[in-house]
């Protein structure tokens, strides 16, 4: 992933506490003692459909229960373990966000069980917008693990405890509902497919549970978040769609905790947060002003809704719910929606052509380029160019000649651009604009034969 979150926001386990957020353990609990070592910032969500809650864990799983990373026998030895497939590849890595799934708890038998759930969890998460609309800057692929068991920990109850690839496990952090993986073995495993951006943990089990980690980068991972999700739960698949909000949009959240109080900071740099009023917004042309007073998909109008980014008071939200405030609504609100279109752009190429734009190429070479399959929201555009001049005659074509543009043989070296533009309506921000338009350029050796002059 070219950009990333700029920062995890750490909340203490004290103040989770005091708050009354994280539920009681019991005795015989999967992660019975504090861990030592790295800790990261994981997001997740107590109850289905509402609002999530931050704390913090440690990175490597099997640290902090206590175990040993010996097993009595290789439950890998002669299957498919490691082995990379292809669920959804539009184009080559360099032009992609790809995003890597891997499952958990899954026996050497029950990877086809695996492949299912994987493939029923992209097309939930592909259902909602713009995900939908720009699957095609998006590759997916999935990485088979073998566990020894099938099934996680903590699954039905704490006192469960599986030996499983990933060593995901619910009750993690006291916390029922929040399932943590070693983000170790998850790495490793990641590695095996092209590039991974992004990493989804399916956890094989049908009770509801998962969290987003953030901040890994910073710990030295090649990619900035992680998102645990129980494999066979309908209403899980909504987790993964907020946690990649959060890398890929660079969304905050827009759920406020009680105890928070006012906001006690400047005007935030997140998208989606603001200190100020509809009144105030609009004067300054600040942040979403561009859609105050606009209908939104979340239902009711697009303007500034008190309680954001943690804090109830003092700080504002486009809209009053959201998919970045409660997993009850199965929808971005247009600010957020046109985040992550940007962000799409900023970590993919909708434009990309073998024939390298490094050197000179003939004006009788074919220029063949290709355009990301866009659909639904998005309306790409296709123009051609001869030294800045539009060829109105080749537009949409992907492929072309630079003779038959127009570029004569008069031995002068001339240009050809190709320029995708992306004219959804879902983009008004100028800046944004100008991240979904990309453009290939080539210079053109026009040989030809000079004409002499005679006296």
């Amino acid at each position: 992933m070219r950009t990333s979150r700029n920062a995890a926001i750490s909340v203490s386990v004290g103040l989770m506490a005091m708050m009354g957020t994280a539920l009681a353990t019991p005795a015989s609990a999967v992660d019975p003692q504090p861990a030592r070592g790295p800790r990261v910032t994981v997001e997740y969500f107590p109850e289905p459909g509402g609002e999530g809650r931050h704390t913090e864990v440690p990175v490597n799983t099997e640290r902090a229960a206590g175990r040993s990373t010996a097993r009595s026998a290789d439950p890998t030895a002669g299957t498919t373990d490691g082995e990379v497939n292809e669920l959804s590849v539009t184009g080559p890595s360099a032009d992609r966000l790809d995003v890597v799934i891997i499952g958990d708890g899954y026996t050497a038998g029950q990877q086809d069980a695996f492949h299912a759930a994987a493939a029923a969890k992209w097309a939930d998460i592909t259902r909602v917008e713009p995900y939908a609309s720009y699957q095609g800057l998006m590759n997916v692929w999935t990485v088979d693990a073998v566990s020894a068991e099938s099934g996680v920990s903590g699954d039905p109850s704490a006192d469960v405890i599986k030996d499983t690839a990933l060593g995901s496990y619910f009750w993690c952090a006291d916390t029922e509902r929040l399932v943590c993986a070693d983000i170790d073995k998850v790495a490793s495993y990641a590695a095996k497919a092209p590039e991974a951006d992004l990493v989804v943990v399916l956890s094989h089990s049908a009770k509801y549970g998962g969290a987003g980690y953030s901040g890994l980068e910073a710990e030295g991972y090649p990619f900035d978040g992680v998102s645990t999700l129980s494999s066979d739960n309908e209403q899980s698949s909504m987790i993964a769609v907020h946690e990649i909000a959060h890398s890929v949009g660079l969304l905050a959240d827009e759920y406020a905790y009680d105890g928070y109080g006012t906001w006690p900071s400047g005007e935030p740099a997140d998208i989606n947060s603001s200190t100020y009023t509809t009144r105030q917004m609009a004067a300054k042309r600040a942040k979403w002003y561009r859609w105050l007073g606009e209908t939104d998909p979340t239902g009711g109008t697009v303007g500034t809704y008190e309680g954001s980014s943690y804090y109830p008071y003092g700080i504002y939200r486009p809209t009053s719910n959201s998919l970045m405030r409660a997993l009850n609504v199965s929808e971005f609100n247009l600010p957020g929606r046109e985040a992550m279109i940007a962000g799409f752009y900023r970590e993919a190429n909708a434009l990309s052509s073998e024939v390298g734009t490094g050197k000179a190429v003939l004006r009788t070479t074919r220029i063949k380029v290709s355009q990301a399959e866009l659909t639904g929201l998005a309306a790409p555009e296709l123009r051609w160019y001869v030294d800045g001049v539009q060829v109105k005659r080749a537009n949409g074509l992907t492929g072309v000649v630079p003779a038959a543009l127009g570029v004569a043989a008069d031995g002068r070296t001339h240009t050809v651009t190709v320029r995708s533009d992306d004219r959804s309506a879902s983009i008004r921000d100028p800046q944004v604009r100008a991240e979904t338009t990309e453009t290939l350029t080539w210079t053109v050796r026009a040989s030809g034969h000079k004409t002499r002059t005679h006296r």
